[in-house]
């Protein structure tokens, strides 16, 4: 397992970018989405790019509040099918299961939200995942 990044939604981005920047972290990539509406800027602290925060900022979102603004951990693994396996064989619901073979959700007790990511390509899709609903918030 590799630590990936921790997802945070913005409403402002050049107020958010300049806060960071004061901070030291510095801009990776960016990505915006039409389709979807929402943009994604990866930040990182000089010489250590492997530990990221995405900042994601929802083009049509008027502000946040009750804490809607943090998003996510998140993990890579060598097996998405397996660890969802091992999850959810230890009593975790799978939130949103990876019916693709790349992308799973679960949270913690607390109810903290953990994406899961296929290390290197999608796995072929396989059951129980393809037929598995999402369930909950993820």
């Amino acid at each position: 397992m590799k630590y990936l990044h921790t997802m945070i939604r913005v409403s402002d981005v050049a107020a958010t970018l300049h806060f960071f920047d004061l901070l030291g972290l510095k801009e990776l990539r960016r990505i915006d989405n039409e389709a979807g509406r929402f943009t994604l800027i990866f930040l990182a602290a000089p010489g250590d790019e492997s530990a990221q925060v995405e900042l994601t900022h929802n083009w049509d979102e008027a502000g946040y509040t009750g804490g809607r603004n943090f998003g996510h951990l998140a993990y890579a693994v060598d097996d998405i099918h397996a660890a969802c396996q091992r999850l959810m064989d230890g009593g975790v619901t799978i939130n949103r299961p990876p019916r693709d073979g790349r992308m799973a959700f679960v949270r913690s007790p607390d109810g903290i939200s953990v994406e899961l990511l296929q290390a290197g390509p999608a796995l072929a899709p396989a059951e129980p995942w393809v037929s598995m609903p999402n369930t909950g918030a993820w």
